[in-house]
């Protein structure tokens, strides 16, 4: 196991401290940011004990019990993909969509060999989904979860990259690990390994920047574009992929262009037509530049960049029986909260959620500036007017829930 060019840490974090800190790394988020975040893999051994977050019991819970669709289960062998239609079929009465998961066929595929892949387990595993909502809260940037569940001496994937930067968590069993160094570093979204294919393949014959092998409670850091690969090893491996779909600079600068390009829309020289006879852009493209330049520089990118972050998370789970219980059973003495993960901006006197948005009065405001906070409060401190608009508008939530 080579580890000279790969931080190697054991976890030691002080108490209070988020689940970065605890849970992943034993580092404090100032060094996590510093020294390690979007420059260099980390491997964290004996990080945390994570059966309570996800087992190889949940994983069968998920497939055999609980009705999953595809896209929520993707089947590997060998670096391929197999077809959804070799492992979904009807659920039989009551429940025959086509695309449900047939747990006989996936028993076979997984015998023989195939890697489970259960995506966005953020939605579909109430440990999970509370989790990653609190890691993206700490980290800033939104997140993903999968588990890949492998059987022995298999591989999934071949070597390949990511475009979000990740945690892998073992949980159960034992995988080797290959990371090699990018080919395309830091790549966006939209430029995937497959673009690369070849400088890919060539990379990951080379000398690994890292060669090891997880064991339970074990978690690697992989920023996005890292190369690498896994394989079982003597037993069944389960382990979580924490996917974090960090926001870039070249977010932040279609954010800008957007906005640009809005503002110029109201320009009627921008709107007017180009004059007959003009072959091409040089008798104009220096004024059109001039007034670019000029709507960028004055563009407040700011409410398209959080209308786009708010659209990349959900908010925490609502249940809607609770919810219609809370404003039937509505006192002075009811405690609310804030749901969590609304990323609730008070703007003015407009209150911005992934929710919607509403306007409220100036005597309201200083009620709802104080639900900001999260902690949870009685009606009756903020108004029973306004805590039953509120939860009828599903930003506030009991405060049991």
């Amino acid at each position: 196991m080579s580890t000279s060019r790969t931080t190697l840490q054991d976890v030691g974090a002080a108490p209070g401290a988020g689940v970065l800190e605890t849970r992943l790394t034993g580092l404090s988020a100032e060094e996590f940011a510093r020294d390690i975040w979007a420059r260099k893999p980390l491997l964290t051994r004996r990080a945390s004990d994570f059966s309570d977050l996800f087992s190889a019991e949940a994983a069968d819970e998920l497939i055999a019990r609980r009705g999953l669709r595809t896209p929520f289960l993707r089947v590997a062998k060998d670096g391929s993909t197999l077809p959804e239609s070799t492992f979904t079929s009807p659920a039989g009465v009551g429940a025959t969509i086509a695309d449900q998961l047939d747990d006989t066929a996936l028993w076979r595929a997984f015998a023989d060999g195939a890697t489970l892949v259960l995506q966005a387990l953020q939605r579909t595993w109430e440990p999970v989904t509370d989790f990653s909502a609190r890691l993206s809260a700490q980290l800033g940037h939104p997140v993903q979860a999968n588990a890949y569940v492998t059987p022995p001496q298999s591989r999934g994937f071949d070597a390949h990259y990511d475009v979000h930067d990740v945690f892998v968590l073992q949980i159960a069993g034992t995988k080797r690990w290959l990371v090699h160094e990018p080919v395309h570093p830091d790549p966006l979204r939209d430029q995937p390994w497959t673009d690369h294919r070849s400088a890919v393949a060539e990379a990951a014959q080379g000398v690994a920047h890292l060669d090891t092998v997880l064991e339970p409670g074990d978690v690697l850091y992989l920023p996005r574009g890292w190369l690498h690969a896994a394989e079982a090893q003597g037993g069944v491996s389960v382990h979580l992929t924490l996917g974090i779909h960090t926001w870039t600079r070249y977010a932040l600068a279609e954010q800008l262009a957007q906005a640009a390009l809005a503002a110029l829309r109201d320009d009627p020289w921008m709107r007017s037509t180009l004059p007959l006879g003009v072959d091409g852009p040089d008798g104009e493209i220096d004024t059109v530049r001039e007034r670019l330049i000029a709507a960028v520089t004055k563009a407040d990118s700011a409410p398209l960049f959080q209308r786009a972050r708010r659209g990349q998370e959900r908010p925490a789970p609502l249940g809607p029986l609770a919810q219609l219980a809370a404003v039937d059973g509505l006192g002075p003495d009811t405690p609310v909260r804030l749901r969590e993960a609304l990323a609730a901006r008070l703007e003015g006197s407009r209150l911005t959620t992934r929710v919607g948005w509403l306007d409220f009065s100036e005597a309201d405001l200083p009620s709802v500036s104080r639900l900001l906070d999260g902690e949870a409060r009685a009606a009756g401190e903020l108004g029973v007017a306004l805590v039953g608009r509120l939860l009828r508008a599903g930003v506030l939530v009991p405060a049991g829930e």
